[in-house]
């Protein structure tokens, strides 16, 4: 783990709407999220990735600009949970493909994602490195200190942290928003459905950032329903 608290990546918003601080999980490096971050910049959130270091994230995020989130995938969302757990400073948290085996081998890039693109930048040595040893997610004890909103998202065909399992675990997360990405793999941000997982996140943090995540923005209007 780096002692240096910071981000291996950074992409500005240009007008800041809040802040996420991400995580990397095994053998990723920040390139791997370069899509996902010049994405969400582009809607006025600043992104920056840690490789592997949920307490950099922490140190770092609880000075940017509100409202902070606490991002990550793979080992990253576990690392994330623990640091929630121990009183991290953030305003909600974002995870995906969170792990459930401690003891699991690092996925296969066939298990990650079946997004030909995202596939092609797994192959690149810029995006890869050693894997780090998996962090175990906390007790459900311990979830349960866990005080602000959690969104999570997770493959339904993830073959490295089935969903029933990952489902079962987070249930302890008092205030937990899950979300199943359809036939999705176990990188969940960066799945084939990476475009509607993102205007999810944004949609999500629109509502983060008007005081009420359970409170829409936007919404169906039910027909007859008076104005």
């Amino acid at each position: 783990m780096s002692t240096d608290l910071s981000p291996a990546a950074v992409w500005p918003a240009a007008r800041v709407r809040g802040t996420i601080a991400l995580v990397t999980g095994r053998g990723e490096l920040a390139p791997v999220y370069e899509r996902f971050g010049r994405r969400l910049s582009a809607d006025g959130y600043t992104v920056a990735v840690f490789e592997a270091d949920a307490d950099a994230a922490a140190s770092w995020i609880a000075a940017a600009d509100a409202p902070r989130v606490l991002a990550g995938s793979d080992t990253g969302a576990a690392s994330v949970l623990r640091a929630l757990a121990q009183g991290a400073e953030a305003d909600a948290a974002l995870l995906a493909g969170t792990p459930v085996d401690a003891a699991a081998a690092e996925p296969a890039d066939a298990e990650r994602t079946a997004c030909p693109l995202h596939l092609g930048v797994l192959g690149t040595p810029e995006s890869r490195t050693a894997g780090v040893a998996v962090e175990p997610v906390p007790d459900a004890a311990d979830l349960a200190a866990v005080s602000v909103p959690v969104l999570a998202f997770h493959g339904t065909a993830d073959p490295v942290s089935p969903i029933v399992e990952a489902s079962a675990v987070l249930g302890a997360v008092p205030d937990l928003e899950l979300v199943e990405t359809v036939d999705g793999l176990h990188d969940a941000l960066n799945d084939q459905s990476h475009r509607s997982v993102a205007a999810t996140i944004v949609l999500w943090l629109e509502r983060l950032r008007s005081g009420d995540v359970r409170e829409p923005v936007v919404r169906p209007r039910r027909q007859g329903a008076p104005v």
